[in-house]
């Protein structure tokens, strides 16, 4: 019986397509917007995860200041033996890299490019999750005095000596002419959509004199090992900087460090929460599709008035009368959700694309969605489907 009533079903939307498509949109377009804002959600959510993974492994950074952002309130800047000490207490630590943060403009023959200029160590390479593609790192007679060497990011390369092997050339920072000795492997955008890989990485002696004038680290990066208690850390460091600092017991701390895990985690979790809000704003036009159904559902009761009575009066039963309009509602939804999951697709496929970010196929949001679209059939056309159940046959074949 249902097999009958889904190709009495078929036939009667193949009689109508225009009319039917036009019914469907409603669907499509909801189930479409509601796989692509979540597929895309998810998309930028593991590509926020990627991107601050690229920045260190289990990584924290610490700074002066009483918090991150506008507005910081300043402390006492950071020097060299501030790393050191804490490299030789704190033992959950397996890379401490004291950073001078600069930013100059590059000159290499006749090309000018402005770069960020990190002073560092070969810890920064550590805690930074750095790997060299060619060439090699800092020796200790490097950073032991500061001499004019440099590590160059595939940005950096690519600008100012294009497809050229610039190890052992020369590159001009300000007023200090420096060596090329390595080139760092790309990393690409960063979380906060900078460039990571426009940088120039130099001994942290060779900042200090050459380009800063002083003794002060900006700050410290500190990669902790697998397995470890972050907060335990944490606490470790602040107590040890305190300490350092000669801060009081009610003193605040005039530094902050910051768990990069926290932010990866904060950030997911805000795009988690858009991408709710968006697929339940997209879902708001699955229920419009519902209400149009539900109104072309009518129109057909009305328009097959005659051909209704004239079934009931030759002996169909009104649930079978009731199936078959309501089998009609649940193939016009369910031929939207499945033209919707396609559109979708294609759609997810092409803004990943645009937008940079991956594609995560889940099975679970496309089968809900055409459920949902299957449901919604079902609770929209049952009304007009009870009207045709119930309709007098005699009235309905006096019916014009």
């Amino acid at each position: 019986m249902f097999l009958n009533a889904l190709l009495l079903a078929l036939r009667e939307i193949r009689r109508n397509l225009m009319r039917s498509f036009l019914t469907t949109l409603g669907i499509v377009i909801g189930v479409a917007a509601v796989i692509t804002m979540i597929t895309l959600g998810n998309g930028a959510t593991r590509l926020i995860s990627e991107q601050i993974s690229s920045l260190g492994s289990n990584l924290l950074i610490m700074r002066t200041g009483q918090r991150m952002g506008p507005g910081m309130s300043g402390g006492a800047r950071f020097r060299i033996a501030d790393a050191e000490a804490i490299e030789a207490q704190v033992s959950s630590l397996k890379a401490v890299a004291p950073v001078v943060n600069n930013g100059a403009t590059l000159v290499a023959g006749g090309t000018n490019w402005s770069s960020a200029i990190n002073g560092s160590t070969n810890a920064y390479l550590i805690a930074g999750n750095w790997t060299l593609a060619a060439g090699r790192q800092f020796t200790d007679e490097d950073e032991k005095l500061g001499k004019a060497v440099c590590i160059i990011g595939s940005t950096v390369r690519e600008k100012l000596f294009g497809t050229q092997n610039p190890l052992g050339m020369e590159l001009r920072v300000k007023k200090m002419t420096c060596e090329i000795i390595g080139l760092l492997a790309s990393k690409g955008q960063g979380a906060m959509g900078q460039d990571q890989d426009d940088t120039v990485i130099i001994p942290i002696r060779t900042a200090q004199r050459r380009l800063t004038g002083n003794q002060f680290v900006s700050s410290i990066m500190m990669s902790m090992k697998d397995g470890v208690d972050t907060d335990r850390v944490m606490l470790q460091i602040r107590s040890l900087m305190r300490e350092r600092r000669k801060l009081a017991d009610n003193d605040e701390d005039d530094f902050n460090i910051l768990d990069t895990k926290q932010i990866a985690q904060t950030l997911s979790g805000t795009v988690g929460t858009m991408t709710s809000l968006l697929g339940a704003v997209a879902a708001v036009s699955l229920l419009v599709g519902g209400i149009g159904i539900m109104n072309i559902m009518l129109v057909s009761v009305t328009e097959r008035t005659r051909e209704i009575g004239i079934r009931l009066a030759i002996g169909a039963l009104e649930h079978e009368v009731l199936l078959q309009f309501l089998t009609e509602a649940v193939a016009l939804s369910a031929f939207g959700g499945l033209i919707g999951i396609v559109l979708a697709l294609f759609s997810c496929l092409l803004l990943s694309h645009l937008m940079q970010m991956p594609f995560l196929f889940d099975p679970s949001i496309n089968l809900l969605s055409f459920a949902f679209s299957a449901g919604i059939g079902v609770v929209f056309g049952y009304m007009p489907a009870r009207r045709a159940a119930s309709l007098d046959p005699i009235e309905a074949l006096r019916h014009e």
